[in-house]
């Protein structure tokens, strides 16, 4: 698979049929005891336009001191693509299955929505940061405890084509076990 992170993302970002079959990709994510955690909420269109003030209003709650550049900085970045899909997640406490695990399934969801999105013909990238810290963004969107925001895929299509980075070589990254059981010569021959 080629697909990689694309930061420059232009109209058109998918629709209609097109958006369910990717959401519901997500949504088949590995789920130990089928909690189904994920929680999708899509931007699209005038919405963008609230999700930059909501962003710009947060940030000016955080730092009192940020002025003008640095919050059209912050509505630039949250205007970045046509179309955004928070990914959050309804995390249960003291539950029989671990925190961990569901928020990984959350994780798997979003990376399954990310090679949907490849598979379809878009791009997304896959952002954290002060959208992900600040819980006046995951309020102002909907999220209510025990929901929490994990990211922001922006998508819409790469504005030059899909280029993606070299691949790395396995070895460094896999190993065998037992030692003496791992294939002559690496996997990367």
């Amino acid at each position: 698979m080629s697909r990689a992170s694309a930061t420059e993302l232009v109209e058109p970002a998918p629709r209609g049929q097109v958006l369910a079959r990717i959401l519901s990709t997500g949504l088949r994510a590995p789920d130990h005891g089928k909690l189904r955690p994920w929680r999708w909420v899509v931007i699209d269109g005038p919405g963008m336009e609230d999700f930059a003030t909501l962003a710009v209003r947060a940030h000016a709650a955080r730092d009192p001191e940020a002025r003008g550049a640095e919050l059209d900085r912050t509505r630039a970045k949250a205007l970045r693509a046509p179309m955004a899909i928070l990914i959050g997640g309804r995390i249960l406490s003291n539950h029989k299955i671990p925190e961990i695990e569901q928020v990984m399934s959350v994780a798997a969801g979003a990376m399954n929505l990310l090679n949907a999105l490849h598979a379809e013909g878009f791009g997304g990238v896959w952002i954290t940061g002060a959208y992900t810290a600040d819980p006046a963004i995951a309020a102002g969107v909907g999220f209510e405890p025990p929901e929490r925001l994990f990211g922001v895929l922006f998508v819409g299509t790469p504005e030059d084509g899909f280029r993606a980075p070299p691949r790395p070589e396995l070895d460094p990254f896999v190993r065998h076990w037992p030692p003496h059981r791992a294939p002559a010569g690496g996997l990367s021959d």
